[in-house]
């Protein structure tokens, strides 16, 4: 069976008895302070085993991706050393809440194994918990005798608090569990009655595949255990050790699952997978580098996929820590110096197809970070090597030089211990973490900003902001003080009363100006924020008598342009649930006097016919001119129920403004401000649509004034195009002509550049010099282009044996090397096409590198050329 089939097959197995098929939860926990990631089947029905949410399904079957490479679940370490650890797996899963329960679960779990999978009766063992005093635990003897019904009892384990009392974390739903281990040993290797005792032992080939959890507790903070509302069954059985039992196989790694992945790092590599190899053996460092790659892609993609890009903090630095870990592998062991992990993401992609398209709708995206991150690893991770390896400093690893490595070259400190560890030496670890804390108090410093003491002006005046009405009031200055930031000084101003509208909601805080009483004299209003519930004016300087009355007066133009964004805003929102789907959410958004930006849940690319749809039903609204229907202090609650749509990332009071354009379209809490009517925004034009994070796509516009002024240059633009083109009565015709000619004429002219690069390889061959049994020719030629001389390298090297081959060139002034090598000499002599070429590339005061058979360089001084020329012979020696 595939492991699609095998996968299938159990939630097949488990709908024929009454279990409704559920989707996997994200892996990225974002409702739960206790978790980072999801790292078990039961993560996402937490609520309903506490009994604080209603069960809608009482019995579900699934498969959930789940991680653990922190905290209590840490497998990190051991990903790629052994057969049967990983960071993300697939967790199967049946489940009842407060349905059935031992009997059922213990009944099910035999037939689908050895009815089903088949698998052999004689190659299973069971636990069960053998209860623990300290807790007040009793022995789980019903599970014990409902085990006696299917297997012998001498194939049953009475296992420890340890192994057989499962919880999630330090708090919790929890409960006894049942493990069903099955021998994967062969048979001369079964016969010797060990079997038994292996169970829990970490043999590899004696595994667990099945935990059957009976959810009876609640873990409280202080560590005592509470009875659940009622008992539930929570199973999951490890999807690729399954696949591997099934497929006979003795590695995870050898399965389906991980093949595909393998084989395509082994092919990009040059590097032969011997997953057998031990430690020690020839092949090992590089099987171990491949199994971490396949696995940790997996993690990286599908962590990335669920909404957490990599960062510095908290679960981006998690999966930034694994994305490093697999590329100092692939750097160190596989020779892959140039970003390559990227390219395992369309693999998987391609494998989770049909079963978590999250990842598939999103490949293009999912790559792209992860070939960010690698670029900007491998800047400095050759640098850092360097400086590692060359330390001196005894048995222990300084912290100073640790906290070196990760500030100045990226490395994350259980790199810099894994490194050590392999050179049989340790980390400072008080010292780096000394030397940590003192560049956040640097930082802290750094960013730090010197505000004054509020100085008031006049006692016992409330603020209030009139803007919803007002675009101008007369009024007083309540206090002020002034801020210091990185050098820049200004004022902070309270008005007692004001129209500026507070950056909030997307939308930026008004600009504007504070007027003397005579209107003579004013200080600009640069920006208005909110803190503490008070609305802020900053200005750059201050009013010279600052007790008299004063005129506030807002940029009516940019306020106008704001609202028309803000506005066209909820229109989107609206008519983008009508053609995406109701899914679509706000995720953020800025509004200004120029454009509007709007991130939104979604899964894939809006199709440019989709896009279509949602800016005529835009454009309709707009021209229905509805009147704004403006609500304030409505209940919460009251909002809430009557179907109004709460944004992401806000925070209400007990009391809404609720915004209304046509009860049956757009319907939002919202504080912003707003046109009277809809006419108002004059045009609505999309401008951009892209992925911001994984699960969160963008849309950019523009309306009013400036999609006017946008739409007149894209007319002038094809006007002055159509000009050029002579006023062809088909513009796209000819300019398709124009392109197709075009194309011709490049093939022509690379063809003729390629012809001539053959032509080259006959004369070249014959300046060929045989030393010691190698193929040498060094020598500069002219050629128009890097293609042309990477043609003529090629050309060569299929068609010489032994070949060490150098080549010259000057284009446009700048010179370049390339060095080709024979993959048998490459093996036999050591040779690195890399290397070589970083050296000869300091004649020519530049640098490259390369793969061990194929590598170039580009530099500054042409002049140089000879001498590297000459001195390529010298790798010979």
């Amino acid at each position: 069976m595939t492991a699609k089939e095998i996968r299938q097959t159990f939630l097949e197995f488990f709908k024929s008895k009454q279990h409704h098929i559920v989707a996997s939860a994200p892996i990225v926990v974002k409702n739960d302070p206790t978790l980072m990631f999801t790292n078990s089947g039961m993560n996402q029905f937490k609520d309903l085993f506490l009994g604080e949410a209603a069960v809608k399904y009482p019995r579900v079957v699934d498969t959930q991706r789940c991680l653990r490479v922190s905290g209590k679940h840490n497998d990190l370490e051991e990903v790629g050393i052994d057969t049967y650890h990983h960071t993300m797996f697939e967790m199967l899963g049946n489940w009842s809440f407060g349905d059935y329960f031992k009997k059922e679960a213990i009944a099910w779990s035999w037939e689908l194994l050895t009815e089903v999978y088949k698998i052999p009766k004689e190659q299973l063992y069971v636990s069960v918990f053998e209860g623990d005093e300290k807790e007040g635990l009793p022995m789980d003897t019903e599970a014990f005798e409902l085990w006696k019904q299917f297997v012998p009892e001498d194939r049953i384990v009475l296992g420890n608090k340890k192994d057989n009392f499962w919880e999630m974390g330090d708090t919790g739903p929890c409960g006894p569990c049942s493990e069903i281990h099955v021998d994967c040993r062969t048979a001369e290797e079964r016969a010797d009655g060990r079997g038994k005792s292996l169970v829990n032992a970490d043999h590899p080939q004696v595994i667990e595949i099945w935990n059957n959890v009976f959810m009876q507790f609640n873990r409280l903070k202080d560590g005592s255990l509470q009875p659940l509302p009622a008992q539930h069954v929570d199973t999951g059985m490890g999807f690729e050790r399954l696949v591997r039992v099934l497929q006979g196989k003795t590695s995870n790694y050898d399965t389906d699952v991980f093949t595909p992945l393998i084989n395509f790092i082994a092919e990009k590599s040059g590097f032969e997978y011997i997953g057998s190899a031990e430690p020690g053996e020839k092949g090992w460092n590089e099987a171990v580098a491949m199994r971490v790659m396949a696995d940790h892609i997996r993690a990286i993609s599908f962590v990335i996929a669920d909404g957490q890009l990599p960062s510095n903090n908290k679960a981006g630095y998690v999966i930034r820590r694994i994305l490093r870990r697999a590329v100092r592998y692939a750097y160190t062991f596989l020779n892959l110096k140039e970003p390559f992990l990227n390219q395992l993401v369309p693999v998987l992609a391609e494998q989770f197809k049909g079963v978590f398209d999250e990842l598939y709708l999103q490949k293009d995206f999912v790559q792209k970070v992860v070939l960010e991150e690698e670029v900007s690893f491998l800047r400095t991770l050759a640098t850092g090597i360097q400086r590692f390896e060359k330390y001196d400093g005894g048995k222990v690893i300084d912290g100073n030089f640790a906290f070196e490595l990760y500030d100045t070259f990226g490395f994350p400190i259980d790199l810099t211990d894994l490194m050590a560890r392999e050179k049989g030496l340790s980390v400072d670890m008080e010292g780096f973490n000394k030397a940590l804390e003192e560049q956040k108090n640097r930082s802290r410093a750094a960013t730090a900003i010197d505000t004054g003491d509020w100085v008031i002006v006049n006692e016992d005046r409330e603020t209030e902001f009139v803007g919803y009405d007002l675009t101008e009031i007369e009024t007083e200055i309540v206090k002020y003080r002034k801020v210091k930031t990185k050098g820049k000084e200004q004022y902070q101003i309270v008005l007692a009363q004001t129209p500026f509208y507070a950056e909030s909601g997307g939308q930026v805080g008004d600009t504007g100006r504070l007027e003397d009483h005579s209107r003579q004299f004013w200080v600009e209003i640069t920006d208005t924020k909110k803190e503490n519930g008070v609305i802020v004016h900053f200005t750059d300087t201050l009013p010279v008598d600052l007790e008299g009355k004063f005129w506030a007066v807002i940029d009516e133009d940019k306020r106008k342009a704001s609202e028309n964004n803000h506005s066209a805003t909820h229109l989107l929102h609206a008519a983008m649930k009508q053609v995406l789907g109701s899914h679509v959410n706000q995720k953020g958004s800025l509004v200004n006097a120029d454009y509007l930006r709007f991130d939104f849940s979604h899964f894939a690319k809006v199709t440019d016919e989709e896009l279509n749809q949602i800016e005529d039903i835009v454009n309709a609204k707009i021209r229905e001119n509805i009147p704004l229907k403006e609500q304030r202090n409505v209940p919460y609650q009251e909002a809430i129920d009557s179907g109004v749509t709460a944004l992401f990332g806000e925070k209400y009071g007990d009391f809404v403004r609720v915004i209304t354009f046509d009860d049956h379209f757009s319907k939002e809490l919202c504080g912003g401000t707003h046109v009277k009517a809809t006419g108002q925004i004059g045009f609505f034009k999309l401008t951009a649509e892209s992925a911001v994070a994984a699960g969160v796509r963008r849309i950019e516009a523009i309306t009013g004034q400036r999609s006017a002024a946008v739409i007149r240059e894209h007319f002038d633009l094809v006007k002055n195009l159509n000009a050029l083109m002579n006023n062809p009565k088909d513009f796209v015709s000819a300019l398709g002509k124009i392109i197709e000619d075009n194309t011709a004429l490049k093939k022509e002219i690379e063809k003729s550049i390629t012809e001539r690069a053959v032509a080259l390889r006959t004369d070249l061959e014959k300046q060929m010099q045989t030393i010691d049994g190698v193929n040498f020719i060094a020598t500069t030629v002219d050629l128009p282009n890097a293609d042309a001389v990477k043609t003529l390298a090629y050309a060569i090297k299929g068609a010489v044996q032994n070949l060490f081959l150098v080549l010259g060139v000057v284009i446009d002034g700048k010179p370049q090397l390339t060095v080709a090598i024979d993959d048998e000499l490459v093996k036999a002599k050591g040779y690195n096409a890399g290397q070589i070429v970083r050296e000869l590339a300091k004649e020519i005061q530049g640098g490259g590198g390369g793969q061990p058979f194929y590598a170039t360089a580009g530099g500054k001084d042409a002049a140089g050329m000879d001498r590297a020329i000459e001195k390529a012979k010298s790798f010979l020696k």
